[in-house]
């Protein structure tokens, strides 16, 4: 599922849901047989409504509200008006979502550089901070966060917790640029005539849209913060009144948004819903395969993968928050990083009291390991690869898999060694 969108992708975008729909039957006979119909229906019942179905209600509204604001004009590339453009996108990534930041930002990004013979280092610097690094600091951005919000860390603790770290990689990862971007500015030399025409103002169309983002933020905020004790069951899985009102909610916002959104703001931000429907039918795949491996893990030193249990505790059986940063990294890098972000957040006991407090640095590692190395490879995120591919579809020519991937470890991986020393020992 992850490296066949690479690659064979003129298989995969053709049959990419019967693809991953035969690795989740692959899982799911097998387990109801032998654990029988009933036990099987409960543990899919459980992974969908209480894990899937709220993850991907939010990125369907993110998805969709951003898709209905288009920056318009034409800005000229320079490194300070590049890197402000990437500092704003980071801001932002916490507070719209990795991927409606990147979506709002990479258009008018292309447009922007789309005079200069050496920009791909641009949109690789895009992905590594507004696509990742940026959405840190709040479950809204990046969807590992949002999946431990679920289990019950607080709206506002990785903006607590991980802060410090956030700020030295994106305000090292923005430093760097701006000396690669302005050496790249000089080196080019006299400019190219600009293949976009300049327009008489640069504004944003949609922006009735900021309304209904406002109103995702203040419904997640509000399934965090109002806790009237009521929990209905449905085929066995408690669903707490909170959450099944944010998700209705969001649901009416997303019509909303859609209803509200003049045509040709989406239309010129060619707004369509294949990337969403592609990273709904994945992650419903993801959600489901790895029920086993979270039974697995919850089983600790007496299951199957009582090798990784040791791997991130140390002699005294406490846990090591740099094994855990790392782990939780490198496994985001390859997979995706919200189910490895599930994964370890169990094999660290699945209590948030606990690791909100007494684990907090083992919890900041595993928050900070799965949303700044989902950077590492095009896969590790779902926004890596949308903006791969709407800067293809421009005509910029994207490193290869591997190529991303020397960018990634001469410049993210010795930052990442750096943090390991000052905050994750």
């Amino acid at each position: 599922i992850a490296l066949m969108p690479l690659l064979l992708p003129w298989v995969w975008h053709r049959h990419f849901g019967k693809i991953t729909a035969a690795w989740t039957l692959a899982f799911v006979l097998p387990f109801a047989v032998g654990f029988g119909v009933g036990t099987a229906a409960q543990a899919l019942a459980h992974a969908l409504l209480a894990e899937y179905l709220p993850f991907i209600v939010l990125l369907v509204a993110l998805f969709t509200v951003s898709g209905g604001i288009y920056v318009r004009g034409n800005l000229h590339g320079s490194p300070a008006l590049n890197t402000g453009l990437l500092a704003i996108g980071a801001v932002l990534a916490s507070l719209m979502g990795t991927t409606g930041a990147s979506m709002l930002l990479i258009r008018p990004l292309i447009r922007s550089n789309d005079n200069r013979r050496h920009a791909v280092h641009v949109y690789v610097f895009f992905i590594f901070i507004v696509s990742n690094a940026g959405g840190s600091l709040t479950p809204l951005g990046d969807p590992p966060l949002f999946l431990g919000f679920l289990q019950g860390v607080d709206f506002f603790w990785t903006l607590r917790h991980v802060l410090p770290e956030t700020l030295f990689l994106v305000g090292s990862l923005l430093a760097v640029f701006f000396l690669i971007d302005s050496w790249r500015f000089r080196q080019e030399g006299v400019e190219r005539s600009d293949p976009t025409p300049d327009s008489p103002r640069v504004g944003i169309d949609g922006s009735i849209n900021l309304l209904p983002m406002l109103a995702i933020v203040l419904l997640v905020l509000m399934s965090g913060i109002w806790k009237p004790g009521i929990t209905l069951q449905v085929a066995g899985t408690p669903i707490e009144l909170q959450n099944l009102t944010r998700d209705v909610l969001l649901l009416v916002v997303t019509m909303v948004s859609l209803r509200v959104t003049p045509r040709a703001v989406r239309e010129a931000n060619q707004f369509g819903w294949g990337p969403m429907q592609e990273v709904a039918k994945l992650f419903l795949g993801i959600f489901v395969t790895m029920l086993p491996v979270l039974a697995m893990l919850k089983a600790g030193a007496a299951g199957p993968l009582a090798a990784v249990a040791r791997a991130v505790t140390g002699p005294e059986g406490q846990p090591l928050p740099w094994a855990y940063f790392w782990f939780s990294g490198l496994l985001s890098s390859f997979l995706d990083n919200a189910p490895t972000y599930l994964v370890f957040f169990n094999t660290a006991g699945g209590d948030p009291a606990v690791l909100m407090t007494t684990l907090a640095p083992t919890l900041a590692a595993i928050s900070a390991g799965a949303v700044f190395m989902g950077a590492n490879t095009y896969i590790g995120n779902a926004p890596n690869l949308m903006v791969k591919a709407i800067a293809e579809d421009r005509g910029v020519k994207m490193p290869s898999f591997f190529g991303y991937m020397l960018w990634s470890g001469g410049i993210l991986v010795p930052l990442f060694i750096v943090m390991t020393f000052i905050w994750f020992r």
